[in-house]
């Protein structure tokens, strides 16, 4: 067995271990962030069958997927990263789950562009929960209106993403991020990478991202 397709096996099963003990039930999906990566370093993961991947750069991954998602049409593509509207066209073409729409002029871009292709691209907005300067997403007070406005536009809005302050405990984050979700009637969370994906399971996490624990570091 390929490592990363043991690594992926293996944060399954942590899941599993510890929502078991916690007597939680929920079972994310594994986004394997695959960005900076080679396609044959990814190749084992989709000969395993694992669908969902991660990436943060549109062309990088229009370059990357274009050919690999024609023969395996299951696979969905999820943009990770901060996406500029001025590659927005681009985007749609590729990706199928948009994680990182934190503003009304990114939301309106998509919602042009998706339609001429036809497409319905599943969207999360972005939350800066931990309300940090330097950090995309939009304000915890003003997702509400997010939400409105996107769907009124028609955005297929699934959920809500964070990424936490960095060396602070997430779980607080966790924990209000839920609720939001809660209260905006959402059914989608996606928190949670290497070094904190059982926690936001735990805080009922739809999609985690992970990258180096299932690909390594990146050089």
């Amino acid at each position: 067995m390929h490592n990363t397709v043991k690594n992926l096996l293996d944060i399954e099963n942590n899941i599993k271990i510890h929502l078991n003990k916690l007597n939680i039930n929920n079972n994310p999906k594994i986004v394997a962030v695959s960005k900076t990566f080679k396609i044959d370093k990814i190749l084992p993961l989709i000969e395993y069958g694992h669908i969902d991947y991660g990436e943060n750069k549109v062309q990088e991954a229009l370059e990357k997927w274009a050919e690999t998602k024609k023969k395996n049409p299951k696979i969905k593509l999820h943009m990770v990263g901060k996406l500029q509207t001025n590659k927005v066209k681009f985007a749609v073409q590729i990706f199928d789950y948009i994680h990182s729409v934190d503003s009304q002029k990114l939301a309106k871009k998509i919602a042009d562009e998706q339609s001429k292709f036809n497409k319905k691209i599943k969207i999360f907005l972005q939350v800066n929960i931990g309300d940090e300067n330097q950090k995309s997403g939009i304000n915890k007070n003003e997702v509400g209106q997010l939400v409105s406005f996107s769907k009124e536009i028609g955005l297929n809005v699934i959920g809500l993403m964070c990424i936490p302050p960095i060396n602070i405990d997430p779980e607080n984050y966790f924990l209000q991020m839920n609720k939001l979700s809660n209260d905006l009637g959402l059914n989608e969370l996606s928190m949670g990478m290497s070094s904190d994906y059982l926690t936001a399971a735990k805080h009922l996490s739809t999609y985690v991202r992970i990258g180096s624990s299932i690909f390594g570091q990146r050089s």
